[in-house]
């Protein structure tokens, strides 16, 4: 199968949307099959290593490195980078300029399926250029634009509704949606876009595992023998790290912030007595998730949420808000706590009920390390080769059984389409009750 993937987000960047896609082509590449990346080009001087497939390549994905295995034979996964400039406020995030190359690259690589990675700007330019060849394209929700367009304030809620028919517009063109979890799946349905499925997301649990915990690295981070709770993931204002201040003037807890961006000044003045580390990756960024006592997740708009699979297969009990992608992964007082949304002193009343019970906290991690370890990305993968044959069935008018769209209540959970068990989500939202006050100590 030749497959084109449109993203907004490819490595040298690290964040969500490029490690699925970087996965994703790995996986792709293990199965025989040929795929084209195409992505807006990073900054100036940044380093584009090729990306080598091979029996003896690199360290993987994860670890925010170009080469990995990919079974046997050698080759590169060709990529072409579209001209681009960084988003104003956020240089990190490039936005793709019009350019004549992502029509060149679509129709001469010939594909069977148009794979549209969070798409927005590039990615709209993807979905018309695919529907005009004829090509079947699936379109995945990863990033809640919407959610962020209100963080960020934009035009007073007239960001967000923008953001909406921009989503409907272009996930409306596709003939599917993928969804990576339950409650970003009704969300897209409650407001309009069709043909929702779930795809989740798969993790590294031999990369990421309880073995890299390194008693030496926690003595240095919490010298006074302090509980370690950490964050991973970007500084920025749709995470709410904010939220975290209570927690890091507890007595006897060390809150430490793993990863950059535009509001690390603001979050360094406002918790002095954190450690903040910059970004990790690979072999370290294992180590110091492993090193962590509790996982922190504070962002209220994860329409998944990787870095809590990644603490949970490092063994460490996990902390996230009762929103979103965390409903599918976070086990409410069997792998962790689930806590009201954008409530900071909910958070300090978690991370104190932890902090202060060592054998809930391994039984939380076990727990979660238990859940996690056969959700793969080669099982998540070839659920999306499944999708990829729906949608392909369809389009060629094949009779082939297809699972039904995503119902719009957000009364019942929704299981994957004929999902492995592996894949399935750890836990039904609609039995998930958030942390509330009284079951934590004052």
């Amino acid at each position: 199968m030749r497959v084109v993937i449109v993203t907004e987000s490819f490595p040298p960047e690290v964040n969500g949307v490029a490690h699925s896609v970087l996965r994703t082509a790995e996986h792709l590449v293990r199965r025989g099959h040929q795929p084209l990346v195409i992505t807006p080009a990073p900054a100036r001087g940044a380093e584009c290593p090729p990306h080598t497939f091979g029996a003896g390549g690199g360290t993987g994905p994860d670890a925010g490195e170009p080469a990995f295995g990919a079974g046997d034979g050698v080759g590169e996964l060709p990529v072409v980078r579209i001209p681009s400039m960084p988003l104003p406020g956020y240089p990190q995030v490039r936005i793709a300029l019009p350019s004549r190359r992502l029509a060149a690259a679509v129709a001469g690589h010939r594909p069977d399926i148009v794979h549209l990675a969070s798409p927005f700007v590039l990615g709209a330019r993807g979905m018309q250029v695919a529907t005009r060849l004829g090509v079947p394209a699936v379109a995945v929700y990863q990033t809640d634009l919407a959610g962020y367009a209100h963080a960020y304030r934009a035009g007073r809620g007239l960001g967000e509704a923008a953001a909406w028919h921009r989503i409907r517009t272009i996930h409306g063109a596709a003939a599917r949606t993928l969804a990576p979890s339950t409650p970003a799946a009704q969300d897209l349905t409650a407001h309009g876009v069709p043909r929702v499925q779930l795809w989740p997301r798969g993790v590294d649990s031999v990369r990421f595992h309880p073995r890299h915990r390194d008693e030496a690295l926690h003595r240095a981070l919490a010298p006074g023998g302090e509980v370690l709770v950490g964050y991973v993931g970007r500084l920025a204002p749709e995470k709410r790290l904010d939220l975290l201040a209570a927690a890091s003037a507890l007595p006897g807890v060390r809150v430490v912030v793993i990863g950059d961006g535009p509001s690390a000044p603001g979050l360094k003045a406002a918790m002095p007595g954190a450690v903040f580390l910059g970004r990790r990756t690979g072999d370290e960024l294992a180590r110091c998730f492993a090193t962590l006592d509790v996982f922190v997740h504070t962002g209220p708009l994860e329409t998944f949420c990787q870095t809590i699979q990644e603490a949970m297969a490092s063994g460490v009990p996990v902390i996230g808000p009762a929103a979103g992608g965390p409903l599918d992964l976070v086990a409410h007082h069997r792998t962790g706590l689930l806590v009201p949304p954008r409530d900071g002193e909910a958070v300090a009343r978690a991370v104190t009920a932890l902090a202060g019970d060592q054998e809930l906290r391994a039984a939380y991690g076990r727990a979660g390390r238990a859940e996690v370890t056969a959700r793969t990305w080669e099982a998540v993968g070839d659920l999306l080769l499944r999708h990829y044959a729906e949608v392909l069935a369809e389009h060629r008018g094949v009779a082939l059984p297809v699972a039904p769209s995503v119902a719009p209540s957000a009364a019942a959970p929704v299981a994957p389409p004929v999902a492995p068990p592996t894949v399935a989500p750890a836990v039904a939202p609609a039995v998930v009750q958030p942390v509330v006050a009284e079951e934590l100590p004052a």
